[in-house]
């Protein structure tokens, strides 16, 4: 599990709340915590002022109650708790597999656990939401999955034919049908019925 940890176990950037300007970045390795910042300022005293960081480890972190107040103040206080919660050693293994095995173990939830899923974080959300995931889905669910289906799942999207009923999804491949079918008409072309007579 421990090559599922790169260097970089966290990190995260931004301005911090109003009216301050400045810009802060904020990142944890397996070692330490950076906690970096820009000055930015309109008065001409403070435009040379340089950049910022302080180092620390994480136990030095999880006892440096002014540091933690700055990192709840900007970024809040859920990055805040996840912070120390990696400080304590507490990885969050399961976000870091890779994609097709986490692919594969979605596969065998039920779909009120997928949208429970999609709730716990921004990586899981967009796995939940992912074509890859739906696509997976309806051919499970599915019996075959006609050439037809999937040219229709390209145009709307997996998740809207997993969730359309059998009857609505045949009307629309034989509306898709219809629409193939018909000839092209040249609208730019004017009949001779409509071409005035002099």
């Amino acid at each position: 599990m421990a090559s599922l940890l790169g260097e970089t176990l966290f990190e995260i950037s931004g301005q911090g709340p109003a009216p301050m300007k400045d810009y802060f970045h904020f990142a944890i390795t397996q070692s330490e915590v950076i906690w970096s910042w820009w000055k930015i300022s309109l008065r001409s005293d403070c435009r040379n002022t340089p950049p910022g960081q302080l180092r620390e480890s994480h136990e030095d972190f999880l006892d440096d109650s002014r540091l933690q107040n700055q990192v709840a103040m900007v970024f809040g206080p859920r990055i805040l708790q996840y912070s120390n919660n990696l400080c304590q050693g507490h990885y969050d293994y399961i976000a870091r597999l890779p994609n097709a095995l986490l692919f594969t173990i979605m596969a065998h939830l039920d779909l009120e656990d997928i949208s429970g899923l999609s709730r716990t974080c921004r990586k899981f959300r967009e796995l939940c939401n992912s074509e890859e995931f739906w696509e997976q889905t309806v051919r499970k669910h599915c019996d075959t999955v006609t050439p037809t289906v999937e040219a229709l799942a390209k145009e709307v999207g997996w998740r809207t034919i997993f969730f359309t009923n059998k009857l609505q999804l045949q009307m629309q491949i034989s509306r898709r049908k219809q629409k193939e079918n018909q000839p092209c008409e040249d609208i730019k072309e004017p009949s001779s019925s409509s071409v005035p007579l002099e």
